[in-house]
């Protein structure tokens, strides 16, 4: 099949960036998305002419790497798929398909269809882990977890940060991915003794990237490669709030100690 691609074009985060037209000739419909890319690629460099840049590793669903969006579309139509494993059979000849980077302040576009992402990285680092003891791996049993919520967790940790949620929401929030990385652990034992800090710490970090309010649209669940639901959110809401209340007694109690009793001594 042929097919004529309008990818957008930026040479770095400083320069304007620009649509450009390209034709991809006898594409073969079971290349993924990535392999017609490759192709383009390599003709565009036997032309002396520069490729273009886009993201990926392991190409198999898994690191997160892949993704920009196919037609107004994060990973392009088809539901719980990445680019990479988006297949050129869910297309059809003399088709048009525009390439656009992730469109959010808080992911800067590096170069073509590359963005930079490492907002993700700096929410994890604010709380995303456990404390645990290191050494060798615990007995199965050590901890029993029941089913419902080891299902919970399994289906939150199932986020592979690509970032899809931010690109498809019209307020560029990234509430799923923030929601199911703290559901994931907030729904195992080896996940409580950090539950509430880690709520208000990696909430805080969000709301300092420059990331959207969250108002239920949708979107981002119906986008997600992993297919993760939005009631991760409201398990973020959940603990946030809670953890704030808990935080503010405390404190109050705090003030209550160390303020002097009527009629003492200062």
């Amino acid at each position: 099949m042929n097919l004529i691609l309008h990818v957008w074009r930026q040479k770095n985060a400083s320069e304007k960036g620009r649509m450009e037209r390209y034709e991809a000739n006898d594409v073969n419909p079971d290349m993924s998305f990535l392999e017609m890319m490759d192709v383009v690629n390599e003709n565009l460099i036997t032309q002396g002419s520069e490729p273009i840049a886009f993201e990926h590793d392991c190409r198999e669903g898994i690191c997160g790497s892949c993704g920009f969006m196919i037609n107004g579309i994060a990973h392009g139509p088809q539901r719980g798929t990445t680019v990479c494993q988006l297949h050129m059979r869910h297309f059809k000849d003399g088709d048009e398909l525009y390439l656009e980077p992730w469109r959010a302040r808080a992911f800067p576009v590096i170069k073509d269809l590359v963005v930079d992402r490492g907002a993700f990285d700096r929410i994890i680092s604010a709380g995303g882990y456990i404390t645990a003891h290191t050494g060798s791996a615990p007995d199965a049993n050590a901890l029993p977890v029941p089913k419902t919520d080891a299902d919970r967790a399994m289906d939150a940790a199932a986020c592979i940060g690509c970032g899809a949620c931010v690109a498809a929401c019209p307020n560029a929030s990234a509430a799923l991915f923030t929601g199911a990385k703290i559901s994931h652990l907030g729904l195992l034992p080896q996940g409580q003794p950090e539950r509430s800090r880690r709520a208000l710490a990696m909430v805080a970090q969000y709301n300092r990237e420059l990331f959207g309010s969250c108002t239920n649209i949708g979107e981002c669940e119906a986008v997600c490669p992993k297919e993760i639901r939005i009631e991760v959110i409201s398990r973020m809401n959940r603990d946030y709030l809670k953890a704030a209340w808990k935080d503010r007694s405390a404190l109050r109690d705090d003030q209550a100690e160390t303020e002097p009793k009527a009629g003492g001594r200062r």
